[in-house]
């Protein structure tokens, strides 16, 4: 199956991501989505 690849991104849903995922207030799914997206390796351990 091949990757998806974002066109396009509105920024003040992204700002709130962000703001939701410094806070530690997101569902896994939209942490994991806005990891991959920002490039941001996670904190979790392995």
């Amino acid at each position: 199956m091949r990757s998806k690849h974002i066109q396009w991104i509105n920024t003040p849903v992204l700002a709130e991501a962000i703001f939701r995922y410094e806070k530690g207030l997101l569902p896994n799914s939209m942490k994991l989505w806005l990891e991959e997206v920002l490039e941001i390796n996670s904190k979790k351990s392995i």
